[in-house]
């Protein structure tokens, strides 16, 4: 059971830390589509990227894991809210099918975070 666990751990882990690197190698394009009429655009797209991947580094090692997913659930459910919500309401039909694919996708990983926060090692 403890290697299931080990090999879960990683596989969360893993996708946080390659969508913080995408952060950093796109953060001009994230901030002028996603965060356009936002004030410091750009520092809270390099902000969001550092935490995603330090949260993936502390899930992976199981280094205040607890902390971390509980910080992380935080991070989803805020893009959520700021994200995702606001392209569902979008009138165009593409957009809006993708932004509701990447709330429910991201809805599933808060669910995820939230799960292994409580499962965690205090």
């Amino acid at each position: 059971m403890k290697s299931l666990t080990f090999l879960g751990r990683i596989i969360y882990a893993i996708p946080f830390i390659i969508f913080g690197v995408f952060h950093f190698l796109n953060a001009k394009g994230m901030a002028d589509s996603m965060l356009s009429n936002w004030p410091f655009n750009m520092a809270l797209v390099y902000i969001s990227g550092l935490a995603l991947i330090l949260a993936g580094i502390s899930i992976m090692l199981n280094l205040y894991a607890r902390v971390a997913s509980l910080l992380l659930a935080l991070l989803l459910l805020i893009i959520i809210l700021t994200i995702h919500l606001k392209g569902i309401i979008s009138v165009d039909a593409v957009i809006k099918q993708m932004a509701t694919t990447s709330l429910l996708k991201d809805v599933a990983l808060l669910g995820a975070a939230l799960t292994y926060a409580g499962l965690a090692e205090k």
